[in-house]
Protein backbone atom coordinates (compact mmCIF):
# COMPACT_ATOMS: atom_id res chain seq x y z
CA UNK A 1 0.00 0.00 0.00
CA UNK A 2 1.72 3.29 -1.18
CA UNK A 3 0.54 7.14 -0.79
CA UNK A 4 0.78 8.95 -3.84
CA UNK A 5 -0.10 12.73 -4.96
CA UNK A 6 -1.98 13.48 -7.85
CA UNK A 7 -2.24 16.88 -9.29
CA UNK A 8 -5.48 18.55 -9.03
CA UNK A 9 -6.97 19.82 -12.24
CA UNK A 10 -8.40 23.18 -10.75
CA UNK A 11 -7.55 24.42 -7.39
CA UNK A 12 -10.14 25.94 -5.28
CA UNK A 13 -9.10 29.56 -4.57
CA UNK A 14 -11.59 29.86 -1.94
CA UNK A 15 -9.49 27.06 -0.40
CA UNK A 16 -6.34 28.88 -0.77
CA UNK A 17 -7.50 31.63 1.20
CA UNK A 18 -9.37 29.28 3.50
CA UNK A 19 -6.20 27.49 4.38
CA UNK A 20 -4.49 30.11 6.99
CA UNK A 21 -7.30 29.93 8.99
CA UNK A 22 -7.27 26.24 9.29
CA UNK A 23 -3.32 25.98 10.03
CA UNK A 24 -3.99 28.81 12.80
CA UNK A 25 -6.88 26.52 13.87
CA UNK A 26 -5.17 23.68 13.75
CA UNK A 27 -2.00 25.39 15.63
CA UNK A 28 -4.25 26.23 18.56
CA UNK A 29 -5.88 22.82 18.59
CA UNK A 30 -2.26 21.14 19.33
CA UNK A 31 -1.00 24.19 21.13
CA UNK A 32 -3.41 23.71 24.15
CA UNK A 33 -2.97 19.47 23.76
CA UNK A 34 0.55 20.60 24.17
CA UNK A 35 -0.24 23.20 27.10
CA UNK A 36 -2.29 19.96 28.54
CA UNK A 37 0.24 17.65 28.53
CA UNK A 38 2.90 20.42 30.39
CA UNK A 39 -0.19 20.84 33.44
CA UNK A 40 -0.79 23.68 32.19
CA UNK A 41 -4.96 24.81 31.70
CA UNK A 42 -5.26 24.73 28.22
CA UNK A 43 -8.23 27.83 27.93
CA UNK A 44 -6.50 29.55 30.49
CA UNK A 45 -3.03 29.69 28.70
CA UNK A 46 -4.10 30.79 25.37
CA UNK A 47 -6.09 33.30 27.02
CA UNK A 48 -2.90 34.77 29.01
CA UNK A 49 -1.08 33.83 25.46
CA UNK A 50 -3.66 35.73 22.92
CA UNK A 51 -6.36 37.55 25.12
CA UNK A 52 -4.29 39.01 28.26
CA UNK A 53 -1.37 40.89 26.03
CA UNK A 54 -4.20 43.25 24.52
CA UNK A 55 -6.68 43.40 26.87
CA UNK A 56 -5.77 47.24 27.77
CA UNK A 57 -4.48 50.85 26.14
CA UNK A 58 -0.52 50.05 26.66
CA UNK A 59 -0.88 46.42 25.33
CA UNK A 60 -2.09 47.76 22.08
CA UNK A 61 0.13 50.08 21.71
CA UNK A 62 2.59 47.66 22.32
CA UNK A 63 0.95 45.25 19.59
CA UNK A 64 1.52 48.07 17.26
CA UNK A 65 5.30 48.13 17.81
CA UNK A 66 5.69 44.23 17.47
CA UNK A 67 3.42 44.59 14.57
CA UNK A 68 5.43 47.24 12.58
CA UNK A 69 9.02 45.64 11.25
CA UNK A 70 7.10 41.93 10.43
CA UNK A 71 4.91 43.95 9.06
CA UNK A 72 7.52 46.25 6.80
CA UNK A 73 9.65 42.93 6.14
CA UNK A 74 6.70 41.08 5.24
CA UNK A 75 5.71 43.58 2.46
CA UNK A 76 9.51 43.38 1.13
CA UNK A 77 9.44 39.84 1.04
CA UNK A 78 6.09 39.61 -0.92
CA UNK A 79 7.83 41.38 -3.36
CA UNK A 80 10.31 38.94 -3.40
CA UNK A 81 8.00 36.14 -3.84
CA UNK A 82 6.27 37.14 -6.42
CA UNK A 83 9.25 36.98 -8.92
CA UNK A 84 10.20 33.57 -7.25
CA UNK A 85 13.14 35.16 -5.75
CA UNK A 86 13.78 33.87 -2.84
CA UNK A 87 15.29 35.84 -0.17
CA UNK A 88 15.72 34.53 3.40
CA UNK A 89 18.25 37.34 4.42
CA UNK A 90 15.56 40.33 5.71
CA UNK A 91 17.19 39.60 9.07
CA UNK A 92 20.29 40.47 8.07
CA UNK A 93 18.86 43.44 5.93
CA UNK A 94 16.88 44.61 9.05
CA UNK A 95 19.99 44.63 11.45
CA UNK A 96 22.57 46.46 8.97
CA UNK A 97 19.43 49.18 8.72
CA UNK A 98 19.40 49.54 12.55
CA UNK A 99 23.22 49.55 12.60
CA UNK A 100 23.54 52.17 9.78
CA UNK A 101 20.33 54.22 11.19
CA UNK A 102 22.23 54.03 14.65
CA UNK A 103 25.96 54.95 13.44
CA UNK A 104 24.23 58.25 11.85
CA UNK A 105 22.11 58.62 15.42
CA UNK A 106 25.32 58.49 17.24
CA UNK A 107 27.20 61.25 15.07
CA UNK A 108 23.57 63.27 15.04
CA UNK A 109 22.95 63.51 18.85
CA UNK A 110 23.68 67.02 19.41
CA UNK A 111 22.40 67.58 16.16
CA UNK A 112 18.41 69.44 16.85
CA UNK A 113 17.40 69.31 13.33
CA UNK A 114 13.96 67.84 12.07
CA UNK A 115 16.14 66.35 8.85
CA UNK A 116 18.18 64.16 11.67
CA UNK A 117 15.04 61.63 12.21
CA UNK A 118 15.40 61.60 8.08
CA UNK A 119 19.04 61.29 7.78
CA UNK A 120 18.48 58.29 10.29
CA UNK A 121 15.41 56.35 8.44
CA UNK A 122 16.89 57.04 4.89
CA UNK A 123 20.42 55.61 5.97
CA UNK A 124 18.80 52.82 7.42
CA UNK A 125 16.60 52.39 4.39
CA UNK A 126 19.42 52.35 1.66
CA UNK A 127 21.92 50.10 4.07
CA UNK A 128 19.27 47.21 3.84
CA UNK A 129 18.84 47.62 0.14
CA UNK A 130 22.61 47.46 -0.41
CA UNK A 131 22.74 44.59 1.66
CA UNK A 132 19.96 42.96 -0.50
CA UNK A 133 21.60 44.31 -3.30
CA UNK A 134 24.56 41.89 -2.88
CA UNK A 135 22.43 38.97 -3.34
CA UNK A 136 21.03 40.48 -6.43
CA UNK A 137 24.63 41.08 -7.61
CA UNK A 138 25.76 37.50 -6.94
CA UNK A 139 22.75 36.29 -8.54
CA UNK A 140 22.73 38.16 -11.65
CA UNK A 141 26.38 38.09 -11.93
CA UNK A 142 27.27 34.34 -11.19
CA UNK A 143 24.23 32.80 -10.68
CA UNK A 144 24.64 32.08 -7.28
CA UNK A 145 21.62 30.63 -5.15
CA UNK A 146 19.97 33.56 -3.10
CA UNK A 147 18.79 31.18 -0.92
CA UNK A 148 22.32 30.02 0.19
CA UNK A 149 23.68 33.98 0.05
CA UNK A 150 20.79 35.74 1.64
CA UNK A 151 20.99 33.33 4.86
CA UNK A 152 24.67 33.79 4.75
CA UNK A 153 24.81 37.31 4.69
CA UNK A 154 22.32 37.22 7.52
CA UNK A 155 25.32 35.82 9.82
CA UNK A 156 27.48 38.19 8.54
CA UNK A 157 25.43 41.07 9.37
CA UNK A 158 24.77 40.00 13.07
CA UNK A 159 28.56 39.67 13.46
CA UNK A 160 29.09 42.73 12.30
CA UNK A 161 26.62 44.14 14.75
CA UNK A 162 27.97 43.03 17.47
CA UNK A 163 31.33 44.18 16.21
CA UNK A 164 30.25 48.11 16.41
CA UNK A 165 28.05 47.58 19.38
CA UNK A 166 31.67 46.26 21.59
CA UNK A 167 33.76 49.01 19.54
CA UNK A 168 32.99 51.67 17.57
CA UNK A 169 29.17 52.20 18.74
CA UNK A 170 30.13 51.53 22.64
CA UNK A 171 28.39 54.17 24.84
CA UNK A 172 31.97 55.27 26.57
CA UNK A 173 29.66 55.63 29.67
CA UNK A 174 27.55 52.93 29.26
CA UNK A 175 29.47 50.96 32.34
CA UNK A 176 30.62 48.26 29.52
CA UNK A 177 27.17 47.13 28.53
CA UNK A 178 27.61 45.83 24.49
CA UNK A 179 24.84 49.18 23.67
CA UNK A 180 25.33 52.31 21.55
CA UNK A 181 24.98 55.98 23.60
CA UNK A 182 21.37 57.28 23.64
CA UNK A 183 20.09 58.98 20.62
CA UNK A 184 19.06 62.45 20.87
CA UNK A 185 15.58 63.89 20.69
CA UNK A 186 15.68 64.73 17.09
CA UNK A 187 16.68 61.30 15.66
CA UNK A 188 13.54 59.56 17.96
CA UNK A 189 10.23 58.52 16.24
CA UNK A 190 7.45 60.73 18.14
CA UNK A 191 4.72 58.68 20.21
CA UNK A 192 1.53 58.68 19.06
CA UNK A 193 0.13 58.67 22.86
CA UNK A 194 1.89 59.41 26.32
CA UNK A 195 0.41 55.90 27.56
CA UNK A 196 2.42 53.84 25.31
CA UNK A 197 5.39 52.97 23.83
CA UNK A 198 3.79 53.10 19.84
CA UNK A 199 5.31 55.56 17.48
CA UNK A 200 4.93 56.98 14.51
CA UNK A 201 6.68 54.09 12.08
CA UNK A 202 3.35 52.53 11.97
CA UNK A 203 2.38 55.83 9.44
CA UNK A 204 5.54 53.84 7.46
CA UNK A 205 4.12 50.57 7.75
CA UNK A 206 0.78 52.31 6.31
CA UNK A 207 2.11 53.59 3.24
CA UNK A 208 4.67 50.74 2.39
CA UNK A 209 1.42 48.32 2.83
CA UNK A 210 -0.34 50.85 0.23
CA UNK A 211 2.51 51.26 -2.13
CA UNK A 212 3.16 47.41 -2.21
CA UNK A 213 -0.31 46.85 -3.01
CA UNK A 214 -0.88 49.47 -5.80
CA UNK A 215 2.85 48.10 -6.61
CA UNK A 216 1.44 44.48 -7.07
CA UNK A 217 -2.56 45.13 -8.38
CA UNK A 218 -1.94 48.04 -10.34
CA UNK A 219 1.14 48.97 -11.80
CA UNK A 220 3.11 46.98 -14.71
CA UNK A 221 6.06 47.03 -13.17
CA UNK A 222 4.13 44.54 -10.65
CA UNK A 223 2.34 42.68 -13.50
CA UNK A 224 6.29 41.93 -14.73
CA UNK A 225 7.01 40.80 -11.81
CA UNK A 226 4.55 38.40 -11.56
CA UNK A 227 5.33 36.88 -14.94
CA UNK A 228 8.86 36.44 -14.28
CA UNK A 229 7.77 34.12 -11.33
CA UNK A 230 5.23 32.54 -13.10
CA UNK A 231 7.92 31.47 -16.61
CA UNK A 232 11.04 33.21 -16.34
CA UNK A 233 11.34 32.46 -20.23
CA UNK A 234 7.97 33.49 -21.38
CA UNK A 235 9.15 37.18 -19.58
CA UNK A 236 12.23 37.07 -21.83
CA UNK A 237 10.20 36.40 -24.68
CA UNK A 238 8.17 39.50 -24.15
CA UNK A 239 10.99 41.56 -23.93
CA UNK A 240 11.08 41.91 -20.07
CA UNK A 241 14.26 42.10 -18.41
CA UNK A 242 14.45 39.58 -16.03
CA UNK A 243 17.67 40.91 -14.78
CA UNK A 244 16.45 44.17 -13.79
CA UNK A 245 13.38 42.80 -12.24
CA UNK A 246 15.12 40.91 -10.09
CA UNK A 247 17.73 43.70 -8.61
CA UNK A 248 14.44 45.77 -8.60
CA UNK A 249 12.80 42.97 -6.17
CA UNK A 250 15.37 42.45 -4.10
CA UNK A 251 16.23 46.19 -3.47
CA UNK A 252 12.95 46.66 -2.53
CA UNK A 253 12.58 44.05 -0.11
CA UNK A 254 15.79 44.99 1.23
CA UNK A 255 14.62 48.54 1.36
CA UNK A 256 11.80 47.78 3.58
CA UNK A 257 13.69 45.20 6.20
CA UNK A 258 16.29 47.97 6.11
CA UNK A 259 13.36 50.63 7.13
CA UNK A 260 12.13 48.40 9.78
CA UNK A 261 15.81 48.00 11.24
CA UNK A 262 15.63 52.14 11.62
CA UNK A 263 12.53 52.45 13.28
CA UNK A 264 12.95 49.82 15.64
CA UNK A 265 16.22 51.43 17.07
CA UNK A 266 14.99 55.41 16.28
CA UNK A 267 11.31 53.92 18.07
CA UNK A 268 10.97 52.12 20.99
CA UNK A 269 14.42 51.08 22.08
CA UNK A 270 16.32 54.53 21.29
CA UNK A 271 19.80 52.45 20.82
CA UNK A 272 21.27 50.25 19.32
CA UNK A 273 21.07 46.50 21.04
CA UNK A 274 22.48 43.28 20.01
CA UNK A 275 19.03 42.08 21.09
CA UNK A 276 17.13 44.55 18.65
CA UNK A 277 15.64 41.89 16.61
CA UNK A 278 14.40 38.57 18.09
CA UNK A 279 14.32 37.20 14.62
CA UNK A 280 11.77 39.21 12.96
CA UNK A 281 13.08 38.85 9.85
CA UNK A 282 12.71 34.79 10.08
CA UNK A 283 9.00 35.40 11.27
CA UNK A 284 8.03 37.59 8.44
CA UNK A 285 8.60 34.81 5.90
CA UNK A 286 6.06 32.68 7.71
CA UNK A 287 3.82 35.86 7.76
CA UNK A 288 4.41 36.41 4.19
CA UNK A 289 3.36 32.87 2.82
CA UNK A 290 -0.02 33.07 5.64
CA UNK A 291 -0.85 36.21 4.03
CA UNK A 292 -0.35 34.75 0.64
CA UNK A 293 2.08 37.51 -0.65
CA UNK A 294 -1.36 39.69 -0.90
CA UNK A 295 -0.43 42.97 0.90
CA UNK A 296 -4.27 43.05 2.81
CA UNK A 297 -3.55 39.02 4.04
CA UNK A 298 -0.02 40.14 5.25
CA UNK A 299 -1.49 42.94 7.29
CA UNK A 300 -3.79 40.49 9.15
CA UNK A 301 -1.04 37.62 9.49
CA UNK A 302 1.70 40.43 10.79
CA UNK A 303 -0.87 41.27 13.44
CA UNK A 304 -1.05 37.38 14.74
CA UNK A 305 2.61 37.12 14.94
CA UNK A 306 2.96 39.87 16.74
CA UNK A 307 0.55 38.98 19.20
CA UNK A 308 2.29 35.67 19.32
CA UNK A 309 5.57 37.19 20.07
CA UNK A 310 3.90 39.54 22.89
CA UNK A 311 2.03 36.60 23.96
CA UNK A 312 4.96 34.05 24.53
CA UNK A 313 6.71 37.20 26.45
CA UNK A 314 3.74 37.76 28.87
CA UNK A 315 3.14 33.93 28.84
CA UNK A 316 6.79 33.92 29.91
CA UNK A 317 6.51 35.79 33.00
CA UNK A 318 3.20 34.78 34.21
CA UNK A 319 2.73 30.94 33.68
CA UNK A 320 7.11 30.51 33.41
CA UNK A 321 6.36 28.79 30.14
CA UNK A 322 9.77 28.39 27.84
CA UNK A 323 11.02 30.97 25.50
CA UNK A 324 10.81 28.92 22.96
CA UNK A 325 7.08 29.12 22.93
CA UNK A 326 6.81 31.21 20.09
CA UNK A 327 8.98 29.90 17.90
CA UNK A 328 7.66 26.80 18.36
CA UNK A 329 3.86 28.56 17.37
CA UNK A 330 5.56 29.72 14.20
CA UNK A 331 7.03 26.56 13.37
CA UNK A 332 3.32 24.51 14.09
CA UNK A 333 1.57 27.26 11.72
CA UNK A 334 4.04 27.09 8.89
CA UNK A 335 3.65 23.39 9.22
CA UNK A 336 0.01 23.51 9.00
CA UNK A 337 0.09 25.59 6.23
CA UNK A 338 2.55 23.80 4.18
CA UNK A 339 0.38 20.68 4.93
CA UNK A 340 -3.17 22.13 3.81
CA UNK A 341 -1.54 23.58 0.67
CA UNK A 342 -0.60 20.09 -0.12
CA UNK A 343 -3.97 18.95 -0.25
CA UNK A 344 -5.35 21.74 -1.85
CA UNK A 345 -2.90 21.50 -4.83
CA UNK A 346 -2.80 17.39 -4.83
CA UNK A 347 -5.47 14.91 -4.35
CA UNK A 348 -3.98 11.59 -2.30
CA UNK A 349 -4.27 8.39 -3.64
CA UNK A 350 -3.59 5.05 -2.41
CA UNK A 351 -2.08 2.40 -4.78
CA UNK A 352 -2.96 -1.24 -3.64
CA UNK A 353 0.18 -3.06 -5.18
CA UNK A 354 -0.06 -7.25 -5.36
CA UNK A 355 1.71 -9.74 -7.01
CA UNK A 356 -0.70 -12.49 -9.22
CA UNK A 357 0.47 -16.10 -9.43
CA UNK A 358 0.63 -17.49 -12.42
CA UNK A 359 -1.88 -19.98 -12.87
CA UNK A 360 -0.58 -23.34 -12.17
CA UNK A 361 -0.15 -25.31 -15.37
CA UNK A 362 -2.11 -29.08 -14.92
CA UNK A 363 -0.91 -31.65 -17.26
CA UNK A 364 -2.57 -34.61 -18.39
CA UNK A 365 -0.54 -37.57 -18.79
CA UNK A 366 -0.07 -41.50 -17.43
CA UNK A 367 0.89 -41.34 -14.03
Amino acid sequence: MLLSLEPRGQQSRVMLWCSPLLAAGLTLACGSLLFMLLGHPPLLTLHTLLIAPISDFYGLGEWLVKTLPILLCALGLAVAYQARIWNIGAEGQLLLGALAGSALAVNLIDMQSRWALVLVLCGGTLAGAAWAGLTAWLRTRFNANEILTSIMLNYIALNLLLFCVHGPLKDPAGFNFPESAMFGDASRLPLLSEEGRAHAGVYFALLALIAVWVLLQRSFVGFQIKVLGLDQRAAGFVGFRHKRLIWLALLISGGLAGLAGACEVSGPIGQLVPQVSPGYGYAAITVAFLGRLNPIGILFSSLLMALLYLGGEHAQMSLNLPQAITQLFQGMMLFFLLACDVLILYRPRLKLHWTRRAPVATTVGAL
